[in-house]
């Protein structure tokens, strides 16, 4: 099965550009609207002078970690990472472990690893949609300051709107998206170029030499202003995240082509409006614009980051899917919300716990500026856990010389750490609130992967060899009745519980029996001439193997569907599929601390369903349940 990848890559120069336009709504949303707070808040975060020393210092600064970070880092190296098209902390994570199987430690340490940056990333996905609308609708104190009492309220409002909209789909706006930011990156670049032609000295400031003179002289202030600084690279992760969606083409010809030099353009113009007007660092971005531009560039404004804050959702969706597929979240109710396309869903769950962390963050902490820190701790966290997980990927999944793989991850990994170390200062005044996400998400994740692997194990312990026990059953069968049953197991060759059940309270065996068992791998694809897996048990029955990637949908009756190739016929009408629904009793000195083990079977009661996830038909379903102490 090709990968979307696979196709974007070999697309023809109108369909790449077609592409790469709306790559620009999806990927570049959060990155293209830094601009409204990321030089302000360099000048803020560190207490700086607007002088011109301290101006050409931080331009230089910003420009080069955009040029390093985001245009050597991201577009050159990390996007080669692909697994198998795909990108994002989970494939870079499943790379990493993959190199690395044969060392059980170091295998265990990148999973802890790569679970916590996923924990992180939804600590991201909380605070982007608060700072771009809230950084957006500040405009209102530039132009009429008299009502800054509606700032927050009005973000409130667009947040609700935007959260509500979700479940639509994203079908229809989707389509909006590339056109609303390619008219944001040209609207950038036009309100840059007058200031800049007006004070053309602002470009000596994309000499290095400046950002290195800025350092030296300020040191400590320097060290401060890198936490903020690190908000020009907001939206990196999403360069790699969305890769499997469009291909590294298109994204690479929409930086290099036109967000990078939009987004040079603007800064360099907002400095150029401090070397004459020092007072514009209140807000720089919004003065920017001429007297008959303001309203419309604050529409803009609100437009543009309200798709950053989309961008953000839509990914967090994707994300929680990934992981409920690689037993790291429990199972969540997923609606789709195209007929077209299966990477556009939407999660209920995930949906609103956004929405509340986002009003939260709203809320407490009221302005961008108050934001600011705690946004460059959860960026620069997963900048950090991503270039960690690409050195293993290239060095024992790629084989490279370790020389090579020091020198391609060291610079980056250095960088990463001292963006990181700024931000970590901002922890007491607002860093500790994507952290407290992340270890929530990482406490979830841990419990629920440590749980199913408790349960497995007991159920493991009690289980009955699948073989024998048929053996035993036909020396003096059951009565067969007319159809198939499928049997649904969470491990191949052991008698699944509902079986028991079913031969204890009915006494019947189906004339055709299917002893299903779903494996998930940590590939993002498995085609369906690698779907089925068949072993004959003799009388009838069958244990079937079904495999899936983390980006496949994992439908149980059309996988089914390719047992014909094997001479196994199933009638959709006269099938029915027995699920065991296992009830966890947490019990004192198990395998997790209590309060964990209470933590895990609430988790685990509160699932979705299992008929649900697998999309078994809900009225040929029958559900026997049992209880496992853990």
């Amino acid at each position: 099965m090709g990968t979307p990848n696979s196709a974007a890559n070999s697309r023809s120069p109108a369909a790449l550009a077609a592409l790469s336009l709306v790559a620009l709504g999806v990927v570049f949303g959060d990155i293209g609207t830094s601009p409204l707070y990321a030089l302000r808040e360099t000048f803020h975060g560190a207490h700086l002078a607007v002088t011109r020393d301290n101006v050409l210092g931080v331009l230089s600064l910003l420009f080069w970690t955009m040029t390093v970070v985001v245009s050597f880092k991201y577009v050159l190296l990390i996007l080669r990472a692909d697994n198998n098209g795909e990108g994002g902390l989970i494939a870079m994570m499943a790379l990493a472990t993959n190199a690395v199987r044969d060392k059980p430690v170091l295998r265990r340490r990148l999973m802890l690893l790569g679970l916590f940056g996923t924990a992180i990333f939804f600590g991201d996905a909380v605070i982007t949609p608060a700072m771009t609308v809230l950084g957006a609708v500040e405009g209102i104190d530039v132009y009429a300051p008299e009502y800054h009492g509606l700032i927050l309220p009005v973000t409130l409002l667009i947040l609700t709107a935007l959260f509500a909209f979700q479940r639509l789909g994203t079908a229809v706006v989707g389509k909006a998206f590339g056109p609303i930011m390619l008219v944001w990156f040209v609207c950038l670049a036009l309100l840059g170029v007058p200031h800049i032609a007006a004070n053309p000295d602002v470009l000596s400031a994309l000499n290095p030499a400046y950002a290195l003179d800025f350092g030296l002289q300020h040191r400590w202030m320097a060290f401060v202003a890198l936490g903020a600084a690190v908000l020009v690279v907001t939206g990196g992760e999403a360069l790699y995240a969305d890769l499997g969606h469009f291909g590294k083409r298109p994204i690479r010809w929409s930086w290099y082509a036109l967000v990078m030099p939009a987004l040079t353009l603007n800064y360099f113009g907002q400095g150029a409006l401090l070397l004459r007007e020092p007072e514009a660092i209140k807000n720089p971005f919004y003065l920017l614009a001429p007297n008959w531009a303001e309203l419309p560039l604050f529409a803009l404004a609100t437009l543009a980051a309200t798709v950053a804050s989309q961008a953000l959702i839509t990914a967090s969706f994707s994300v929680a899917k990934q992981a409920m597929q690689l037993g790291i979240l429990p199972r969540m109710r997923i609606w789709h919300t195209s007929v077209k396309e299966t990477g556009q869903i939407y999660v209920p769950a995930i949906n609103w716990a956004l929405y509340a962390f986002v009003v939260v963050a709203v809320v407490f902490f009221g302005s961008s500026s108050k934001m600011a820190g705690a946004y460059g701790v959860a960026v620069t966290m997963d900048m950090t856990i991503t270039t960690v997980l690409t050195f293993f990927v290239i060095r024992h999944g790629w084989k490279y010389p370790l020389a090579l793989c020091i020198a391609a991850t060291g610079a980056f990994f250095a960088i990463d750490v001292l963006f990181l170390a700024s931000n970590l200062l901002k922890v007491p005044s607002g860093g500790w609130f994507p952290l407290a996400i992340g270890i929530w998400c990482f406490t979830l994740m841990l419990t629920w992967k440590q749980g199913r692997r408790l349960m497995a194990d007991k159920l493991r312990e009690d289980a009955i060899d699948l073989k024998s026990f048929l053996q035993a059953v036909f020396v003096s069968p059951p009565t067969r009745v007319e159809g198939t049953a499928v049997f649904m197991s969470s491990e191949a060759g052991v008698t699944p519980n509902a079986l028991l059940h079913n031969l204890k309270h009915n006494k019947v065996l189906h004339a055709q029996n299917l002893f299903v068992t779903v494996k998930h791998h940590e590939v993002p694809w498995i085609g369906f001439d690698r779907r089925v897996q068949v072993e004959a048990l003799g009388n009838n029955c069958w244990q079937v193997s079904l495999h899936f990637g983390f980006k496949n949908e994992p439908d149980v009756p059309e996988a089914l569907q390719l047992l014909k190739q094997q001479g196994i016929v199933l009638d959709d009408m006269d099938t029915s599929y027995f699920l065991s629904r296992d009830i966890v009793m947490p019990t004192i000195g198990g395998g997790m601390a209590l309060w964990r083990e209470k933590l895990f079977a609430s988790m685990h009661r509160n699932a979705a369903g299992a008929a649900d996830f697998l999309h078994l038909p809900t009225n040929r379903v029958v559900e026997l349940g049992s209880k496992v102490e853990i």
